[in-house]
């Protein structure tokens, strides 16, 4: 059964195969992360791992039985105001199945519980019908039209969760 984990060091090696194995699947929904983001990934990653450390950011991944990761979900940018916003991914054999759904669910209870959260936002394409489907199953309102510049430039709508 996989396991929402907090990240860490040692998710390294599986983070860049996770991300490497599903960047074409990944960019026909969302911008793609570009080749310097593959080429500097140990900075990036220390980086994150650095933001979590301070407490502006909550990094997680689901871990198959074997160590893969089949998911990021993250909550970036939590104020004083106990919001964050809500980022995933999930890997192209996993889709379908519900998991992006039940691991929202769950990161929406840990963000109250762990990360003494009350709101969460989530912004998605008017494109990914997927990502709108996940959050609307996971008890996300949509609030308002996104900004492209929130969004990777494309048009799409803001969501909320109350935790």
């Amino acid at each position: 059964m996989p396991e929402l984990q907090p990240l860490r060091a040692a998710h390294a090696p599986a983070v860049l195969t996770f991300e490497l194995a599903n960047r074409a699947y990944f960019a026909t929904s969302i911008s793609d992360r570009g080749d310097a983001y593959f080429d500097e990934f140990t900075a990036g990653f220390d980086a994150l791992l650095a933001e979590q450390e301070a407490g502006i950011c909550a990094f997680y991944v689901l871990v198959a039985e074997d160590g893969s990761v089949l998911g990021r979900f993250n909550l970036v940018d939590i104020t004083e105001e106990h919001t964050a916003t809500l980022g995933y991914r999930v890997a192209q054999h996993v889709t379908g199945r519900g998991v992006a759904t039940a691991t929202v669910k769950e990161l929406c209870r840990l963000a109250a519980s762990q990360h003494a959260l009350r709101t969460i936002r989530a912004a998605t394409s008017h494109e990914n019908i997927a990502s709108q489907r996940v959050l609307a199953k996971a008890g996300f309102t949509p609030v308002g039209p996104a900004h492209p510049s929130d969004i990777g430039g494309k048009q799409g709508t803001w969501y909320r969760r109350d935790v």
